[in-house]
């Protein structure tokens, strides 16, 4: 069966990355939460489209809204991640004019309902709706099989978390057989550990039904979590809740993103060897290089890389120099950010195109508790500069405050 000229496809993919970030405060006032470089060579979004291609499905909507010119570009026509397709493939997804008007999306089952014409062109038994802002590696294959197993109209990825933290999350309280009989949104007292990782497989057919229903319903806030998922509960739609095992991480704030980096230092997250790759658009850099006064221990350092002082558990991304003196600990820099002579950096994040002049101080191991000193991209730091723990630097700072 086919619609139009479009073959018809069992499982499609819509990943939300329209996202501000707000979290991340100058990380993400120019660029999109997903597009957020994360582990020396990706950004955010590989980890998502990655599982997709890994995952076996081939055709995948990247609904964009915040800031996604950095996005879409990097993105571009999927190549790297075997998406570039006569048929499916990767496609960019942004708020568009319409007869009746121009609508953002106002919330993220708004972002897919705006974009039902999309997924009718393959006609899918199945949408699986995917969050571009969370760092892990997960089979989605199985756990559509769970799916169809279960004979669901609704599965959604839940992740054990500890019981003092669950009140964060939306919780899922399940029966015996797995399927979901209560959702609670971050519950002062919690039932259950089950929780969601925002990550949903839909009967097409139901979802589409519920979108409608939601679109027309003015008191909704068009959100999966707190309108759709409640709202098919209700109805008594058969939901279940499949539970992954593996590393998850939300990316959303700064200490969470300090945290996955370091991750990939000290063995959390499991190694990038064996059938399932993350890909990413490389950036065709040299080796890295360490010069003769240049010294690494337990650090990642990308192509492109000059290093002349040393680097201790830090996340180094593609064009970084680092040069004699200069001194970086539990840190990420970003690409193409230049570290001046007898500079130290600890605990800091540094975007990308940032230089940090001679005799400079950003962050410090000592006051930890005041937290990660951030230096937003394309900034200039002169010499002799100094950036406490817990700092926001969005400007240029040329020389030191009275």
């Amino acid at each position: 069966m086919t619609t139009g000229f479009i073959k018809k496809k069992e499982c499609i993919a819509m990943i939300l990355a329209g996202g501000q970030g707000s979290r991340l405060y100058v990380l993400t006032s120019k660029i999109a939460k997903p597009a957020v470089p994360f582990g020396g060579k990706y950004r955010i979004i590989d980890y998502t489209i990655s599982n997709c291609v890994n995952s076996g499905i081939d055709t995948v909507g990247v609904l964009t809204q915040y800031q996604p010119l950095l996005l879409n570009e990097y993105i571009g026509n999927g190549q790297p991640w075997d998406l570039d397709r006569l048929e499916g493939g990767v496609t960019i997804l942004p708020p568009y004019q319409k007869n009746f008007g121009y609508d953002w999306y106002t919330g993220t089952a708004n972002a897919v309902y705006q974009n039902m014409h999309y997924i009718e062109r393959y006609n899918p038994e199945y949408v699986t709706v995917l969050g571009g802002d969370h760092i892990y590696k997960m089979d989605y294959s199985r756990m559509l099989d769970y799916h169809k197993e279960k004979g669901a109209d609704c599965t959604i990825a839940v992740i054990d978390v500890p019981i003092e933290e669950a009140s964060r999350f939306g919780i899922m309280n399940i029966n015996d057989d797995g399927s979901i009989y209560e959702f609670e949104e971050k519950p002062k007292v919690p039932k259950s550990t089950k929780a969601s990782m925002g990550l949903y497989i839909f009967n097409w057919d139901k979802l589409r039904k519920f979108l409608t229903e939601d679109n027309e319903d003015p008191e909704s806030s068009k959100d999966f979590g707190k309108n759709i998922i409640p709202k098919m509960l209700n109805s008594g739609e058969k939901m279940f809740a499949y539970s992954f095992r593996g590393y998850w991480r939300d990316v959303g704030t700064v200490d969470s993103l300090w945290q996955a980096n370091m991750d990939l230092l000290d063995g959390e997250q499991s190694s990038d060897l064996g059938d399932w790759k993350i890909y990413s658009r490389t950036t065709g850099k040299p080796p890295h290089y360490i010069g003769p006064t240049g010294s690494m221990k337990n650090s990642i350092i990308s192509e492109g890389c000059e290093i002349y002082g040393t680097v201790e558990h830090s996340i180094i991304f593609p064009g970084v120099k680092v040069y004699e003196g200069a001194y970086i600990k539990d840190s990420i820099i970003m690409a193409n950010s230049v570290i001046n002579a007898n500079t130290s950096v600890d605990y800091s994040i540094i975007d990308e195109n940032v230089v940090v002049g001679c005799n400079s101080k950003i962050g410090d191991e000592k006051s930890r508790a005041h937290g990660i000193a951030v230096i937003a991209k394309d900034i200039y730091i002169g010499d002799g500069i100094i950036i406490p723990a817990g700092d926001m630097i969005d400007s240029d700072v040329t020389q030191m405050q009275g």
